[in-house]
């Protein structure tokens, strides 16, 4: 599992490639090699290698492309269902989690209190490990847009499926379309788990940014298309 995070992070740390990612993201619909070639100024067999890495690790589907105009048939990309499972451990570690998590709630208030601590630590620690993956010792070393571009990069590669977007150097609006807790929300339906999520997208965003202030305008919990968020970067006294 560490090889294929590692395969992953690798992929999208060329500029080029990363970019054609957050393209295909963005537009929501199959593109072809020539599209991307055009798109980024590249050669179409550049273009070709770039979407075969991205569909090497489960970024991208492919599928041949029938024109009925005869001649060689070209591949269209997608974006693939799969990639939350490139971060996932095996069934036998969400079961262990989902008691451990269901434990916690038994407790009460302090279980919930440790559980949303818990999501704050993991957030954290999946930034300190993303940062020492791209051989960044301090992040206060990086632009806010480089920040940005590294907390982009490991949402997705924990298949969170996420918009980022800078507003200002203080504010940030940021969107999650996939719950990487989502299997245990619909076993235990408990808003705490949300919680957890929050503050593990919290303890991500301090470890680059320093102390925020992380507002949720909606959830998919409340029946909207994904978590959208306003990020503001609290001002050092």
């Amino acid at each position: 599992m560490e090889n294929e995070t590692l395969r992953l992070t690798n992929v999208l740390a060329d500029p080029t490639r990363f970019a054609i990612y957050q393209y295909i993201f963005s537009i929501g619909r199959p593109v072809n090699t020539i599209e991307i070639a055009d798109k980024f100024g590249i050669h179409p067999n550049v273009a070709r290698l770039h979407l075969s890495k991205l569909e090497d690790v489960n970024l991208l589907k492919s599928e041949t492309e029938k024109t009925g105009r005869g001649g060689r048939p070209s591949r269209i990309y997608t974006l693939s269902d799969e990639v939350v499972n490139l971060q996932f451990p095996p069934r036998d570690y969400q079961l262990l989690a989902k008691i451990a998590i269901e434990t916690l709630l038994s407790l009460g208030e302090i279980g919930q209190k440790a559980l949303v601590q818990m999501g704050r630590n993991f957030g954290k620690e999946a930034a300190k490990q993303a940062m020492l993956k791209e051989g960044i010792s301090n992040a206060n070393s990086l632009s806010l847009d480089q920040k940005l571009q590294s907390i982009e990069r490991l949402a997705i590669a924990q298949g969170l499926k996420p918009r980022i977007e800078k507003v200002d150097d203080y504010t940030i609006r940021f969107s999650v379309n996939n719950c990487i807790f989502n299997e245990t929300v619909e076993a235990i339906k408990n808003h705490a788990i949300c919680q957890m999520h929050h503050h593990f997208l919290e303890g991500i965003f301090e470890t680059y940014l320093g102390d925020v202030d992380l507002i949720q305008e909606n959830s998919m919990l409340g029946g909207f298309n994904a978590c959208q968020y306003t990020v503001i970067k609290l001002p050092v006294e």
